[in-house]
This record gives structure tokens, sequence and C-alpha cells, in this order.
């Protein structure tokens, strides 16, 4: 195909996927505008994904990735200057799109996103307000309507707090200022992906979004949710909820994460808390999700001690360009207690919480 100019470019990276790129791709397909251009990276995949891309896509551009890289090594390399520019001119793009195979997008859902960040200068990424798939006026787990975290590195949403998933009523429908916008469907600045690094590539899947945002948050650009742009995500479609695996992934990257973001005055307090917290963790799931969770959660804090060294470099640059200003969208409390003991169950009734 012959490089065109495009403003953005919306990447979808697949790994024996070819389900879910019959059932969800033709909806980006028909929605694409005409500034724009979809992209499948292939992340290794084994099944008939590339067949199925060749013979029924053949308006969407493919990138074959050699292996399976994971979330965020896939999308560091998929997004490249290397890779993009045999598609357009990489220097024209304003935009990347991260979106997932197992998105169905609504009519029109791309312009309300690119138009605010044209108008917001400061906004580096932001997210559409995302729907369940299988029961579409709820929320979607994974997003929601923007992402938080609470002091000890335990992430929520406005529409979700831990297990509790609102139906959606208008009740988040103004945009608003979030910590980060979800991996399932992130739009951001191609020059804010540049000059942050992307994703870490060490974390292959899980919280490697959350990671991102707060580095640019702490560098003084914005996130923002825009809930006028509206997608329907499946969720779980690579490691579903009852995955040992997905339990290990998300207890070390988030212990990871918090070492490389948090100042130095809360790093002590915080990991220490974080200790209790993740041992207290091992053992309601050894009682409720039996033992192979808890030795995964135990496993994940292994890893992090033997490895943490690897990511002092990240830490101290992320630190040095840090505003040093406390970043409003992170809780100075602690989820779990507000959550389980006093009841505040929505993002609502944790508006307002002072430390």
């Amino acid at each position: 195909m012959t490089p065109r100019p495009t403003k953005t470019a919306i990447v979808i990276l697949n790994w024996n996927g070819e389900k879910m790129l019959r059932r969800f791709l033709p909806s980006v397909v028909k929605q694409c505008p005409h500034d724009a251009i979809v992209i499948v990276a292939d992340n290794g995949s084994t099944d008939h994904s590339l067949e199925v891309l060749r013979q029924d896509f053949p308006s969407v551009y493919v990138e074959e990735l050699k292996e399976n890289f994971g979330f965020a090594e896939g999308y560091n390399r998929a997004l490249s200057r290397e890779e993009i520019g045999r598609i357009t001119d990489y220097d024209y793009l304003d935009y990347f799109v991260l979106l997932n195979s197992d998105v169905e997008v609504s009519a029109d859902w791309l312009q309300p996103l690119t138009r605010f960040m044209d108008e917001h200068p400061d906004a580096a990424a932001c997210q559409p307000k995302l729907r369940a798939e299988g029961q579409r006026d709820y929320f979607e787990y994974a997003g929601a309507a923007g992402g938080y975290l609470d002091r000890y590195g335990y992430p929520y949403c406005r529409g979700r707090v831990f297990s509790t998933v609102e139906r959606d009523e208008g009740q988040y429908d103004t945009p608003a200022p979030v910590l980060w916008a979800t991996g399932a469907a992130l739009l951001i600045r191609r020059k804010d992906w540049e000059e942050s690094g992307g994703l870490d590539g060490r974390f292959f899947a899980h919280m490697e979004e959350i990671d991102l945002c707060w580095r640019l948050r702490a560098r003084g650009r914005d996130i923002f949710c825009i809930p006028q742009s509206v997608v329907y995500h499946v969720g779980g479609g690579t490691l579903n909820a009852g995955s040992p695996h997905k339990t290990f992934l998300n207890f070390r990257n988030n212990l990871f994460m918090l070492y490389k973001n948090l100042p130095d005055c809360d790093l002590r307090p915080v990991m220490r808390m974080r200790c209790l917290l993740d041992y207290v963790a091992a053992a309601k799931m050894l009682l409720t999700d039996g033992p192979s969770h808890a030795a995964a959660v135990l496993r994940a804090r292994r890893e992090y001690k033997a490895r943490r060294h690897e990511f002092l470099p990240q830490r101290e640059e992320n630190l040095r360009l840090s505003t040093g200003k406390p970043i409003a969208e992170i809780l100075p409390a602690s989820l779990l207690w507000l959550y389980y003991a006093r009841g505040r169950k929505t993002f609502a009734r944790l508006r307002g919480v002072e430390g």
C-alpha cells in the first residue's frame, strides 16, 4: 500500500484473536474517519488471524510482529517510527489510539476524543466511556468513565470501585480529569507518547497504562475521560479474571509502578503498608480462590524484590521530571478501608475524602 498522511492511527494489538477480529473489527473499520487509519499489529499469532485480516479486511493495514511481545512491548514496537512509517507519514500523525481487539465502537466515537484534544493542548491522553459489551447499560470494569488510584496503589474508576460496577445513568457524562485512561481504548498525543517513552515493556501486560499516565500526570500533563464517546468492551479476552497468572501480573506490576512513581516521602510508608496488605490478600485468596492465586501474590512480591533495582533509573528519571505538585486524582486515603469498613462503594461517595 502507498503511504498516505493521516492524523490518527488506530492500532489494535492482536494475539490469537481471530474470533474477536471477525466480531469487532467491522465496527472499527466502519466508523474510521477519513483522516484516520486502522492498523492491526499481530503479536505472533498462531491461529488464522492473519488470514482473516487479508481475506476479510483489505482496508486494514497489518503489522506482523515476530513473536508475542505482550501488550506493553507489543504496542511499543507497533507504534514505532519504523513500523508506522511504512504505512503513513509518521511526523504528520497527531494521535495514536490503543484499542483492544474486544472493543465495539459506536457511531462517531473518535471525533469527540480528537476534538477535545485539539482544543486542549495541555491534555496528553483521553479515553471514551466504556460500557460492558454483554450488559450495555452498565459500565465496564477495565475503564468505566476514567481511572484513579488510592494512596496505596489500588485502582478504581468513575463507575467502578473494586467489584461494584454501576449502571450508567448519565451520572458521569461530564468530561473529567482522571489519573489514568484505560488501555482498552486510549487516545494519546504522539509527542507525549514519544517524550514519555511509551509503555514499560517489562510489565508485559496489566498496569502498564496506569504507569504511563501517572508519569504524564506527574510531569504536568492532563488525562481526561470524554463520555460523549462511547465504546463497548468485553474484557478478559486474553487472560480472564480467574487466571493466577493475571493475579501475578497485577500484583507484581502494581509494585513496580509504585516504586517507579512514588515520591521519596511516600515510598517507604506506602511500601510497608502494601507488604502487609499483600499478605492479607494472599491469605484471603487461599481461603476463597485457592492456593494458586495465593501463591501468585507471594511470587509477585518475590519478583518485585529481586528486580526492583532494574527500575531505579526510571524512578530517578520520573522524580527528576516531576513537577513535585500533589496529583489531585490520587485519593489520599485507603480505598480498602473506605470500601469495606465505611461502605463507600461508588465513586460519588469517595469524593471529598481527606487523608
